[in-house]
């Protein structure tokens, strides 16, 4: 079973506080997707559940079995990591089948396997060629193979799609999600992209200065963000944050409004002037100076035809709007 608990996980570095007392449960199949800023700690945290670093403090409990001080080989684990690290000499199906003949795995079960694992990944057809002769794509998903055929208990992710082009990482998202549809096993993917997060989660872990801010659907996140960090982390554009008398009329020391959800019409309350006008076919982004207020985005479905310099009018969706107290708190 690949149930992963983590009580009060602490990591430091040389007397500097990296992780800060991390309490997680991920239950058996979910995938779970870290996400935060660079320097997080969401790499670090990564790393000590699959056993790469050693914890300072507190349990790591893989499968129902305390696995705080297992080495690597012994946690049931397998990582896919940003380099593809393929051996350049050997053939795809040497590479997927590399974890199998260390470990003295019977010829015959290799190539099962190893077919079985290229058969789910769409590499049938590549099995006898060498990295050398794969695209990028091609290249992850044969690092991917590798870490099925040992069957783990839970897959780990550390930013698997930051070498790849924009049209790959779309592509690739969708296969690493049909791929947990199709094994059901725990999956832990690490981040910097909130839209990876997004489209991919079933439960989204917001991390910020080594501690968990909130974790919770994608959904929850962007309908119900806890404190003003989530809510500019999740969603993009990123939401407005408005501040001042504005904010004070609503009872809050700020107040959030996505660019989605405000509308544009000459009677909105706030008044102002179309700066940065992109058309996108789809979508239309503006960047308004709004009087008193600041420069607020928003976002249009479709054309709209405003250009720059033109004055506008802004109707932010009352029931849309997110309040926050002082200390940065939903309220």
């Amino acid at each position: 079973m690949g149930e992963i608990v983590l009580s009060q996980v602490k990591k430091s570095f040389g007397g500097v506080s990296i992780i800060k007392g991390i309490d997680l449960t991920i239950p058996d199949g979910e995938f779970v997707v870290f996400v935060g800023p660079s320097g997080c700690g969401k790499s670090t945290l990564l790393r000590l559940i699959a056993g790469l670093e050693d914890t300072t403090s507190g349990t790591i409990s893989i499968g129902g079995h305390d696995a705080t001080h297992l080495p690597p080989a012994r946690r049931g684990l397998a990582m896919v990591f940003q380099s593809y690290a393929l051996y350049p000499h050997m053939t795809v199906r040497k590479n997927i089948a590399f974890p199998l003949r260390m470990a003295g795995v019977p010829a015959e079960e290799q190539t099962r396997k190893v077919e079985a694992a290229a058969k789910v990944l769409n590499l049938t057809a590549y099995l006898d060629r060498r990295p050398s002769q794969l695209s990028g794509g091609q290249r992850q998903r044969v690092a991917i193979g590798r870490a099925i055929v040992r069957e783990p208990d839970a897959f780990l992710f550390d930013e698997p799609l930051s070498n790849l082009d924009a049209a790959l990482r779309v592509s690739m998202r969708q296969e690493i999600s049909e791929l947990h549809q199709s094994l059901r096993t725990t999956m832990i993917y690490v981040t910097h992209d909130q839209v990876e997060a997004m489209t991919m989660a079933d439960r989204i872990v917001v991390l910020n200065a080594g501690q968990i801010e909130q974790v919770g659907s994608p959904l929850e996140l962007y309908r119900t963000p806890a404190n003003l960090f989530v809510a500019g982390f999740i969603g993009s554009p990123k939401m407005n944050f408005v501040e001042g008398t504005e904010a004070k009329k609503h009872g809050a020391h700020t107040i959030g409004i996505r660019p989605e959800h405000i509308d544009i019409g000459a009677d909105g309350p706030w008044k102002g002037k179309v700066g940065l006008c992109e058309h996108l076919g789809s979508d239309t982004f503006l960047k308004v100076d709004v009087e008193g207020i600041g420069q607020i985005n928003v976002r249009a479905g479709g054309e709209v035809r405003l250009r720059f310099g033109d004055p506008v009018g802004l109707a932010p969706q009352q029931d849309k709007l997110h309040r926050f107290d002082s200390a940065g708190k939903a309220i």
